[in-house]
C-alpha cells in the first residue's frame, strides 16, 4: 500500500508538470486527497507494523498522518480558489509542489530511522520553497531564499546530531540508525555524545517545528506564502519537526541525560513564549501574528514534554488540536484578504459587517487558539499546568502564565479590532470584495472538532496518544 502511494504520488506530480491541463490537475488533486485519506485509514489497521523496511506505522505517526489527511480536502479546495486567476503553468506547479510536500511529510511521519527521516525532512524544504515563491514577488523571493538557506543550515545541524548517534555503534553496523536499534544501545553510549546529539537534533529540526532559536524562518514564510500553504507550514509541517525531536527524545529518555533534555526543552519552550509574546504585542501583519501564535503553541508543546508525566499526553493533544484550529484561521485569512484587500492590521476593520460568516470564524478561531473554554486546547493547557504543579515547578508555571496573558491580550485586541472597529488607515476608493459564505464550511467543521474535543476525546485518539508515549518514563 505504501509503495503504491509513493509511486502514484510521483506519477501525479509528473502528469501535472507534463500535461498542462487545469481540469486534469483538478481531478488528480482530488484523487490524491482521497488516496491520502485511504492511506490513513489503512494505517490505523497496521499499528506497529513495518512496510518497505524503512517505514513503521507508530501511534504518534498515525495520528499526525491522520491530521494531514483531515486537512487535505480543505487545503485542496482553498488552493483551487487561491490559484483561480493564475495561468496554467503556475497553477500546475503549485499543485505539483503541494502533492510533493504532502508526500514528503507522509514519509517523515512514518520513517522508522534517523537517516530516512532526515531525507524526507530535507525534501520538504524544496517543496515548500516552490510554494512560498508562488506569487513571484520580490518579497516572496527573499522569503524563499531565506527559508532554503536557514532550513538547509538547520537540517545540516540535525545531520551532525545523527553523526554523533553513529558513535553509539561499532564500525560494522554504523550504517544502521533505526529507532529500534538505537533504543537498545543508547544506555551503552557516552552521555556526552548523547547530549551533543540531542542539542544538534533539537536545533536542526526546530527550523521545521518553528521553535526557538530557529523560529524566524517560519515567520517570514507565513507572511508571503499563499494562505492554504501557510495553513500547512504552521500545522502539519511543524508537526514533522515535533515528531523528529520527540522520537529522539523518546529514545534518549532511558539514558542518564533525561533530566538534561527536559531542562533544555523547558528553556526552549519558555524562550519561545517570551519571543511570541513580545512580537505579538507589536504585530501589524495578520499572518505574522498567527505565525507568532504558532511559535507560542510549539513553545507550550516543548514545555509539556519537558514537564513529563501527564504533560506527554497534553503535548501531543495540543499538537493535534492546534493543527485543526490554526489551519482554519489561515484559511479564513485568505478570504479576509479578498474582502479587505490587505493583511495589514491598520487597514482592517468592520469585518463582522462586511462578511459575518467569516468574522465568526475569526472569533471562534481566536477562542480556540487562546485555549478559552469550550476550546479543546483548554484541556491541553490545563493538563500542562497540572503537570507543572505536580512537579512543584511554580516558577515555570508563573512565568508561563504571565507570558500567556500578554499573548491573549495581543491576539484578542487585534481580532476585535478587525471585527468591530473602523480601519485606522481607511481607503475610501477601495470597494470591499465579495466572498461566498459556503467557503467557511470547512473552517467551521475544523473548529467544531476542536470544541468537541473539549468535552469528549474519542478512545481511539486517546489510545493512540497513550501508545505513542508508552515508552516514556512515567
Amino acid at each position: 500500500m505504501l509503495l503504491s502511494f509513493f509511486i502514484i504520488s510521483v506519477l501525479i506530480c509528473l502528469a501535472m508538470l507534463l500535461f498542462r491541463n487545469r481540469v486534469l490537475t483538478r481531478i488528480l488533486m482530488w484523487g490524491y486527497a482521497l488516496m491520502h485519506i485511504g492511506l490513513s485509514v489503512y494505517a490505523w489497521t497496521r499499528l506497529d507494523l513495518t512496510e518497505l523496511r524503512f517505514f513503521t506505522y507508530t501511534g504518534t505517526g498515525i495520528l499526525l498522518l491522520s491530521v494531514l489527511s483531515i486537512l487535505a480536502i480543505p487545503v485542496v479546495y482553498h488552493g483551487f480558489i487561491y490559484t483561480a486567476g493564475d495561468d496554467t503553468r503556475r497553477f500546475n506547479i503549485y499543485h505539483a509542489s503541494l502533492v510533493a510536500l504532502m508526500t514528503f511529510m507522509t514519509g517523515a511521519y512514518l520513517a522508522n530511522g534517523m537517516t530516512v527521516l532526515w531525507v524526507f525532512v530535507e525534501a520538504t524544504t524544496l517543496a515548500v520553497a516552490s510554494l512560498i515563491y508562488h506569487d513571484r514577488t520580490a518579497v516572496a523571493l527573499e522569503a524563499t531564499w531565506k527559508y532554503v538557506f536557514i532550513c538547509s543550515a538547520g537540517i545540516a545541524l540535525a545531520y551532525f546530531g545523527i553523526l554523533f548517534l553513529g558513535f553509539i555503534y561499532g564500525r560494522e553496523d554504523a550504517a544502521s540508525l533505526s529507532f529500534t536499534s538505537l533504543a537498545t544501545l543508547v544506555n551503552q553510549a557516552n552521555p556526552m555524545y548523547l547530549r551533543i546529539s540531542f542539542l544538534f537534533v533539537l536545533t536542526g529540526f526546530s527550523t521545521k517545528m518553528g521553535l526557538f532559536p530557529m523560529h524566524t524562518v517560519t515567520i517570514d514564510a507565513h507572511s508571503v506564502a499563499p494562505p492554504p500553504i501557510s495553513a500547512l507550514i504552521s500545522t502539519t509541517l511543524m508537526n514533522v519537526g515535533f515528531l523528529a525531536i520527540f522520537r529522539v527524545y523518546t529514545i534518549f529518555s532511558t539514558s542518564s541525560i533525561f533530566p538534561f533534555m527536559n531542562s533544555v526543552l523547558i528553556i526552549a519552550g519558555l524562550l519561545s513564549l517570551l519571543v511570541a509574546s513580545g512580537y505579538m504585542l507589536k504585530a501589524k501583519h495578520l499572518k505574522r501574528m498567527l505565525a507568532y501564535s504558532s511559535l507560542e503553541n510549539m513553545g507550550l508543546v516543548a514545555i509539556a514534554i519537558g514537564v513529563g508525566g501527564i504533560g506527554y499526553y497534553a503535548g501531543i493533544l495540543l499538537v493535534i488540536l492546534h493543527s485543526l484550529a490554526k489551519s482554519s484561521m489561515f484559511f479564513q485569512m485568505g478570504q479576509l484578504s479578498r474582502v479587505l484587500h490587505t493583511f495589514k492590521l491598520d487597514n482592517c476593520g468592520r469585518y463582522m459587517k462586511l462578511y459575518p460568516s467569516g468574522a465568526m470564524v475569526l472569533l471562534l478561531g481566536m477562542i480556540c487558539i487562546l485555549a478559552i473554554p469550550p476550546s479543546g486546547l483548554f484541556i491541553s493547557e490545563f493538563l500542562i499546568f497540572k503537570g507543572m504543579l505536580a512537579n512543584n515547578q511554580w516558577a515555570l508555571m508563573i512565568s508561563a502564565v504571565i507570558l500567556l496573558c500578554f499573548i491573549v491580550y495581543a491576539m484578542s485586541t487585534r481580532i476585535m479590532h478587525i471585527l468591530f472597529s473602523s480601519p485606522r488607515n481607511a481607503d475610501e476608493n477601495i470597494e470591499p470584495g465579495k466572498v461566498n459564505g459556503i467557503e467557511t464550511v470547512s473552517q467551521y467543521i475544523l473548529l467544531g472538532i476542536v470544541v468537541l474535543m473539549c468535552f469528549f476525546q474519542p478512545s481511539f485518539v486517546s489510545d493512540l496518544i497513550n501508545h505513542g508515549i508508552s515508552l516514556l518514563p512515567k
